[in-house]
């Protein structure tokens, strides 16, 4: 990589959400250059993530960004012709207590006013969805056939070939050690290989977004915490949807599970409380709190056997939404904390912050971007986050 070369964006983080907006900026023919510490894109938490895409959320921004990201699944094998796994499974969460079940049913009328096609299911309808579940109390639930999976590394593999047949450069390997300002602007960012010019800067460091907004003297309300999954040896199929129960449980809140392509079942907790730092090790106590909570929702999976554990990291934020903004000096943006969900919203939040970074916003971007604003007043926490 030649330094003191000039750009008219540069971004830091080629992971889930870095890699897919570099594709975007490059399809504008801007010149873009991504750098990341790794060896390769993808390598962060990008790798951890478990594959769901997801549209059901309850905030409106969130459904907005989702749907774009899951057409850009959905149609990437038919436009670019290889596949990223993607399995239009759908998402169903189910209900076992009044309180889960009149959420839904509040929750239902504000999202398919978003545009998300979802309903509210009986208990026997989430028994054909997924057969064998325990019906004991089962009350319903809600379903959403056009949700699914994908690969998240054959994903971002894929948008980094893309982005860089079209012009987008990567700096691997590169830690960025501070930014020189100049008159309320970033004018070059700096790492141990050179020092490159740009036009604009955006932060897309994942669980490290903290340290890289303090290098434009910008606090950023971003909080990793970890969360373990775990994958199963292969069977027939079972069932199509990702299921999600958010009750709540001595030490954990929510968890769900899916069975991935291969005949394996993918599934993950989140730990209540939560752990919090950026520890990728994984501890003795995942399996003991998440194998009960799964068997007596899916009794089927009792016999299954547990091939593998793994740990990644939620970037948080006080609400569970993201944060897309300019902050700090003119030119510096941030696509900060995914809160856990950056493969799933990537490619939407690529193409709005494309749009951003060009002039090019219409209408629907501006609500996003309102939404998701740096200085909202992170009053409320998203129900589904």
């Amino acid at each position: 990589m030649m330094s003191n070369k000039t750009y008219d964006v540069i971004i830091i983080g080629a992971g889930s959400v870095g890699t897919p907006m570099a594709m975007s900026l490059a399809e504008k023919g801007i010149s873009v250059l991504c750098l990341d510490s790794a060896s390769s894109a993808g390598q962060g938490n990008n790798k951890c993530a478990i594959g769901g895409t997801r549209a059901t959320h309850t905030e409106p921004a969130k459904v907005t960004l989702a749907l774009r990201s899951l057409e850009v699944f959905r149609t990437w094998e038919e436009i670019h012709g290889e596949s990223i796994g993607w399995y239009q499974g759908g998402y169903t969460y189910v209900a076992y207590d009044e309180d889960t079940i009149s959420l839904f049913r509040r929750n239902v009328p504000l999202q398919r006013n978003a545009g998300l096609n979802i309903n509210l299911v009986s208990p026997s309808e989430i028994e054909e969805l997924v057969p064998g579940i325990n019906t004991n109390g089962l009350l319903g639930g809600t379903w959403s056939p056009e949700d699914g999976s994908a690969s998240p590394m054959l994903c971002c593999y894929a948008f980094y070939r893309r982005a860089a047949e079209l012009g987008a450069e990567f700096g691997f390997n590169e830690t960025v050690q501070r930014f020189n300002i100049d008159k309320e602007k970033v004018v070059s960012v700096i790492t141990e290989k050179g020092t490159y010019s740009c036009g604009a800067v955006v932060n897309c460091a994942g669980s490290s977004a903290v340290e890289a907004g303090r290098m434009a003297e910008a606090e950023l309300p971003v909080y990793p915490d970890c969360h373990e999954a775990g994958i199963t040896e292969p069977v027939e199929r079972l069932f199509d949807p990702m299921v999600v129960d958010i009750r709540k449980a001595p030490g954990s809140a929510n968890y769900y599970f899916y069975q991935h392509e291969t005949g394996q079942i993918v599934f993950c907790i989140t730990p209540d409380p939560p752990v919090p730092g950026t520890s990728i090790e994984e501890t003795s106590g995942f399996l003991p709190l998440v194998a009960p909570r799964m068997v007596n929702l899916y009794p089927r999976l009792a016999n299954l056997k547990v091939r593998r554990v793994w740990r990644g990291v939620y970037p948080m934020t006080p609400d569970g939404s993201p944060i897309l903004d300019r902050c700090g000096p003119s030119n510096h943006y941030i696509a900060v904390g995914m809160c856990g969900q950056g493969f799933m919203l990537a490619p939407g939040i690529g193409e709005l912050m494309s749009r951003l970074l060009t002039d090019e916003l219409n209408g629907k971007d501006r609500e996003v971007l309102h939404e998701l604003r740096l200085d909202r007043q992170f009053s409320s926490e998203e129900a589904l986050k």
